[in-house]
């Protein structure tokens, strides 16, 4: 049964797969300022309160359940030691905003495979039949060629393939596409520094805020609480 860590977990990859970013670290504070926001994810976290959320933040980047690696070490040992503390501070993985986060690769693709196990049959109503094997070849024929003429010399044995990584790198971030939108999902334009959507006119990173007052305003309002003008988010 999961908990609100592999829940946590579980969103920020499909965020980044979203985003084809699973390979790629990124800034411990993009987790919970844009990935995985608390106002926008909440409900699917099932969190009773914020400091639940931010103690899952905490047990996520300190690499409770190898599902994340911080670095540098020294952080993430600071975060472990915060975690395991008699009184913990949930807000402690605010300091290390700077920490570089890699995602581990084999837990992502196993969200992912058993997120497909699940999708809906296909538009015919009838659930796709699986590919028939391919037919095994025949054996080679025996020739009357003597075993002197057909008996291979010897070789040199073959290296040894590195083992897969639990964590991968691309390298460089050319691989990536357009940048989304948190809150609409809308393209974010490329080559330049934006700081609001051109589409639901919330900020690009961070909690949403009224665009006349900047008071906070949370997902799914229309109208802004402080000053009472349109938020332009739906």
């Amino acid at each position: 049964m999961t908990d609100e860590l592999d829940r946590l977990f579980e969103i920020l990859v499909e965020s980044l797969h979203h985003e084809a970013r699973l390979a790629v670290p990124f800034p411990a504070n993009e987790l919970h300022e844009r990935l995985v926001p608390y106002r926008s994810s909440r409900s699917r976290l099932r969190v009773a309160t914020y400091e639940d959320y931010e103690m899952a933040v905490l047990r996520l980047l300190a690499g409770e359940r190898d599902y994340l690696r911080l670095e540098p070490d020294t952080a993430r040992a600071q975060l472990q030691a915060e975690v395991t503390s008699v009184n913990p501070d949930t807000g402690f993985f605010r300091n290390f905003g700077d920490a570089q986060v890699l995602v581990n690769r084999i837990a992502a693709e196993r969200h992912l495979r058993g997120r497909e196990s699940y999708a809906p049959p296909s538009a015919t109503g009838v659930a796709a039949a699986p590919p028939e094997p391919e037919p095994a070849l025949p054996p080679p024929l025996h020739t009357t060629t003597s075993v002197a003429a057909t008996a291979p010399g010897p070789s040199a044995p073959a290296p040894a393939q590195p083992p897969d990584p639990a964590f991968e790198l691309v390298e460089s971030r050319d691989q990536l596409e357009v940048d989304h939108c948190a809150y609409c999902g809308g393209p974010l334009p490329a080559g330049r520094e934006v700081n609001f959507c051109p589409h639901c006119g919330q900020p690009a990173s961070g909690e949403p805020k009224c665009p006349a007052c900047g008071s906070a305003v949370d997902v799914g309002w229309s109208y802004c609480v402080g000053c009472g003008r349109a938020t332009g988010f739906e």
